[in-house]
């Protein structure tokens, strides 16, 4: 018991120090993939079928169209 308690304690002072873990910030930079006729943005590994797809239902076009 008391040696689980001491080790909890030890593992919260190291933890502590740690800054914020959020993505956030790294995920908005990483959408650079904007479509030109809606300003809608997409990661950086989007891949072409999921863009094909947006060209096609939101904007009835071709992703070239859209994503030149």
């Amino acid at each position: 018991g008391a040696k689980a308690a001491q080790k909890r304690e030890r593992n919260a002072a190291k933890s502590s120090d740690k800054g914020p873990t959020s993505r956030t910030k790294v995920n908005e930079a990483a959408k650079n993939i904007v479509c030109q006729t809606c300003r809608q943005t997409f990661l950086l590994t989007t891949r072409a079928p999921a863009l094909e797809e947006h060209a096609q239902n939101k904007h009835s076009k071709t992703m070239a169209e859209c994503f030149p």
